[in-house]
């Protein structure tokens, strides 16, 4: 995985601009982590902040003003589609 730098400034990123808020960090750093290291899937049951279907555009607008991949969709647990 790719060093935590990277991972540290994804999560700042998202912070600095508005998409998650400071007593959120645990979530943006989730979200860094597999931004950074392109990671295919992230399973989680926060719906609030990370499975989230709004916050996942948001987390993508982001990713495409700093360089990094789009972020897949989001299912809920138990569905294929």
């Amino acid at each position: 995985m790719e060093e935590l730098n990277g991972t540290h400034a994804t999560k700042d990123n998202k912070c600095k601009e508005g998409v998650v808020s400071e007593g959120y960090l645990v979530d943006a750093q989730h979200i860094a982590i597999a931004t950074v290291n392109r990671i295919d899937v992230l399973v989680s049951w926060n719906f609030r902040h990370i499975m989230n279907l709004t916050r996942i555009r948001l987390y993508n607008s982001v990713n495409l003003k700093y360089g990094y991949p789009l972020a897949g969709s989001a299912r809920r647990p138990g569905t294929t589609s």
